[in-house]
């Protein structure tokens, strides 16, 4: 059976253009869009993600700030820099970079974002919204594997779907998402038994574990999609390196019906997301302030 590539590329460029338009229309009414990023210590794969963040923000037209912490900041200092976010009229949205020092809790630092601020979806009450099918700003990466699922044209009701990897950023709100939609999900993770089972019986397989080529093609039901969130660095055996996902895309692709490859699959989509919710973010400020004040609210930029 031949294979289709999903581009995450095409996807992400379509998302960018829609949220482009959104741009205008906020700052055309005083709300421009500005996300701030904050980084802790100096970690070299994050500032490769700060980079393609702060690439997209450009082409939307969204505004984007970096503020780079000491590695030696303590939890309440960080919490209160991030409370004075919440409270700075000129942030409508904030990215906490990953990973944090260990002396950190990342759950409780995200706990301290502002839910209307929470572009990441994060956020206890944002993940309460998706279980209560009441959420338009979700997790970017989980938001953007099941988009891309989306795109095959797959009929989500009733969907057999095994995703592998129950992580709380990209797994568990994957099959939250989609059980919202009326698929059957089994989440698969380190304790269970026999993950081959579980993935040959599913008409949509996710993977995000983080070991390269765990997936192979004897483990995919003839025709199922699959999208590929595993990220991982190889090295080649000419001394290369290579960036490669948790399946082995060679064989898979020539059993699975649809394939994200890696790169170009989830990651572009997962960045436009998270421009998709700056501007939603935005939006729900916007709203919320006219609310309260009873007139139209105008945020400052600068």
């Amino acid at each position: 059976m031949g294979h289709k590539d999903i581009d995450g590329r095409a996807m992400s460029a379509r998302i960018l253009e829609s949220v482009s338009q959104e741009v205008t229309t906020l700052s055309e009414s005083g709300w421009h869009p500005r996300l701030v990023s904050v980084t802790v210590g100096d970690v070299q794969a994050v500032q490769l993600y700060v980079r393609n963040q702060r690439r997209m923000a450009e082409k939307a037209g969204i505004l984007f700030e970096e503020r780079c912490f000491d590695a030696a900041i303590t939890q309440a200092e960080l919490t209160a820099a991030i409370q004075a976010m919440n409270v700075d009229p000129r942030v409508t949205g904030i990215i906490l970079q990953r990973p944090v020092p260990e002396h950190l809790s990342i759950k409780n630092l995200q706990e301290s974002v502002h839910p209307l601020k929470d572009v990441e979806g994060m956020h206890p009450t944002s993940i309460g919204r998706i279980v209560y099918r009441e959420a338009d700003i979700g997790p970017c990466t989980a938001t953007a594997a099941v988009e891309l699922l989306k795109s095959t044209g797959l009929n989500i009701p009733g969907l057999e779907v095994t995703v592998v990897g129950h992580s709380e950023i990209v797994g568990k709100p994957i099959a939250f998402l989609l059980m919202a939609e009326g698929a059957t999900v089994t989440v698969c993770h380190h304790m269970t038994r026999n993950i081959a089972v579980h993935a040959r019986g599913a008409d949509a397989l996710f993977v995000a574990v983080g070991k390269p080529g765990m997936i192979t093609g004897d483990m995919i039901k003839p025709g199922a999609a699959v999208i590929d969130i595993g990220i991982n660095q190889v090295d080649n055996d000419d001394g290369t390196t290579a960036v490669v996902g948790d399946a082995d895309y060679e064989s898979c692709r020539e059993t699975a019906g649809w394939i994200t490859p890696v790169p170009g699959g989830v990651g572009p989509v997962t960045v436009a997301i998270l421009m998709r919710n700056a501007v939603r973010a935005t939006r729900h400020q916007k709203s919320h302030y006219e609310g309260l004040l009873g007139q139209p609210a105008m945020t400052v930029v600068g």
